[in-house]
């Protein structure tokens, strides 16, 4: 909801600065108004309107490829835990315990990230979880093996629980990236004078409101985007848990 609260802000500074525009138009001595007046206006507009695309553009590549490193750190995860289940089922029955354990905070961490609570969400990053994770460490390197099969599994097991353990760290860290507050500001900031000199441009008519909307409305839209894809635990646009619900499946089978 923070996330719509600013798209809405920055609605509406950009739409108010074409109306402004508008407005102004009508204020400015015709000489202000002429071919050579409007043509140099046009050209610094172009030149703010062509940085502000790029950053715009810059943003959203960035935001979505943060979407998609925590996503597929998602699916690495969930695969990781199904290998190592895998691995303590051929060990034996005595890693049952760490096999219950495991799937226990696998379904406690895909909890938290489906419930959307911003507290749920903040625990993850918390010393509880982290010390969840390493109880199942501390519990393989426990482990006593009676052959060397065992042996091997037991040191392939602790592998596969560091590994996914570091998958896990990245793709938290990952998700709590946020947009440079400056960037934005500054790429509102054009946004509002490239929208002020289109109301420069043309007299106030129903179609020329209606265009400024939309395209005040699209700007907001996409600045949302980034905001929500750079968050990608929470919020409307958020990576997809199926992988894990698909993991909890055959946990402990």
């Amino acid at each position: 909801m923070h996330h719509l609260s600013v798209a809405l802000i920055i609605f509406a500074c950009v739409f108010c600065s074409a109306l402004f525009g508008l407005y102004l138009r009508t204020l400015l001595p015709q000489h202000h108004l002429d071919d050579d007046s409007i043509g140099v206006v046009k050209l610094a507009t172009s030149l703010i309107a062509t940085m502000a695309a790029l950053v715009l553009g810059l943003l959203i590549s960035s935001a979505k490829s943060s979407l998609d490193m925590v996503d597929a750190s998602v699916t690495r995860d969930a695969a990781n835990i199904i290998l190592l289940d895998r691995v303590l089922a051929r060990y034996g029955p005595q890693t049952q315990e760490i096999r219950d354990v495991l799937k226990q905070i696998v379904a406690r961490t895909t909890e938290q990230i489906a419930s959307g609570d911003a507290a749920q969400l903040a625990a993850l990053y918390g010393p509880e979880a982290l010390e969840h994770a390493e109880f199942v460490l501390r519990k393989l390197e426990s482990l006593a093996p009676q052959n060397d099969m065992q042996r091997r599994l037991q040191t392939r097991a602790i592998e596969m629980a560091n590994d996914a353990l570091a998958v896990r760290e990245t793709g938290l860290l990952q998700a709590a990236g946020s947009t440079p507050g400056a960037l934005l500001i500054t790429l509102v900031l054009w946004l509002c004078i490239i929208f002020g000199a289109f109301g420069l441009f043309t007299p106030a008519n129903t179609t020329v409101v209606i265009a400024l909307f939309l395209g005040a409305l699209s700007t907001s839209v996409a600045i949302f985007l980034i905001l929500e894809m750079n968050t990608p635990l929470d919020g409307m646009v958020t990576v997809s848990m199926s992988p894990m619900h698909e993991a909890l499946a055959v946990l402990g089978h």
